[in-house]
């Protein structure tokens, strides 16, 4: 048999995107159906590989052949042989399903109770020392599950949630919003960090609104960090006057012992030669830390232990 165009073809010339969409449904049900037929070339052989009815195999192929508008076997009874449109087609088919089997396996292995794997992100200030010690812990009796880490800032690190590339995100301020989870898990205290030639730094506590004068180095807007020194000072009865901004707080803590300004952080991995970090007595400075996930997003056994384990630690979350 001849390749020829069918008349009956149902794909529209527009290509709009309604037609594509149409034409994906119709088709994908049936490509496994035409790669079997088109290996054996024999629809009863291809039928009793498949466990599936002749009559609706036969009736698969037909209808695929008619949604494409061409000819993709040539029949001799219960034996058919491709058409050069038919190997055509079966090399993107071939293709196809052997992604969409790769892609099956990977969400598979990401799903796996013992081995899976678990999208997390967090705040920067976490990252050297709160979050490694987290995973080593869970690790203890999970120690094959995987994390594919993301540290960002809190208003980032939401809209990844919302987008499904997180599961979880360790956060501040607990995000509070109807398609959101949070749960309050510690709380971080913050201090005033001076350069160590200042007028200050011989003090051990400070009231914020001593401070009302000098020149601050503060994350930049859109950080949880800068909402809440923003909202302190305000607090306090003043408006920060804002020389530099940053997206990490190691950096201000640097442009603090370079003499550029004052910073509201919290404490430090390791201590910083070079400055002061005062304790602030009025207005009480703080932050809460949390868990957030998206609400009614199911969660694959591995991202519910690690859920599981991060609200146990409730209170005990950052490292003494």
């Amino acid at each position: 048999m001849t390749h020829q165009q069918r008349s009956e073809g149902r794909l529209s010339p527009s290509g709009d995107t309604e037609d594509i969409v149409g034409m994906s449904r119709l088709l994908a049900p049936r490509l496994a159906y035409f790669a079997g037929v088109a290996r054996t070339e024999h629809v009863t052989r291809a039928a009793q590989e498949m466990q599936v009815p002749q009559s609706t195999l036969s009736r698969a192929m037909v209808r695929l052949e008619q949604d494409l508008g061409v000819d993709l076997f040539a029949r001799r009874g219960r034996t058919v042989s491709l058409t050069p449109a038919g190997r055509t087609f079966l090399g993107s088919v071939e293709r196809a399903l052997a992604e969409i089997e790769r892609a099956a396996d990977e969400v598979r292995a990401d799903a796996d109770p013992a081995t899976g794997k678990v999208a997390f992100g967090f705040l920067h200030t976490m990252g050297s020392e709160t979050v490694p010690g987290l995973i080593r812990a869970f690790r203890v009796d999970h120690p094959r599950v995987r994390f594919s880490l993301v540290q960002n800032y809190g208003e980032a690190m939401i809209e990844r949630l919302r987008s499904g590339e997180l599961d979880l995100c360790l956060t501040s301020p607990v995000p509070d919003a109807p398609d959101l989870v949070g749960r309050r898990l510690d709380e971080q205290k913050l201090r005033l960090v001076v350069p160590a030639d200042h007028r200050l730094a011989s003090r051990r506590r400070i009231r914020l609104a001593e401070a009302a004068d000098e020149t601050f180095v503060t994350l930049e807007p859109g950080y949880g960090l800068r909402r809440i020194t923003d909202d302190l000072c305000r607090q306090a009865g003043f408006r920060p006057r804002v020389a530099f901004e940053g997206e990490e707080a190691e950096t201000l803590r640097g442009l603090v012992a370079a003499g550029l300004g004052v910073a509201l952080l919290p404490p430090p991995a390791v201590p910083r030669p070079g400055v002061v970090e005062l304790t602030v007595t009025a207005p009480r400075a703080a932050r809460e830390i949390g868990v957030a996930w998206l609400d009614g997003h199911p969660d694959t056994p591995p991202v519910a232990a690690f859920k599981r384990f991060l609200l146990s630690r409730r209170g005990n979350l950052l490292p003494e």
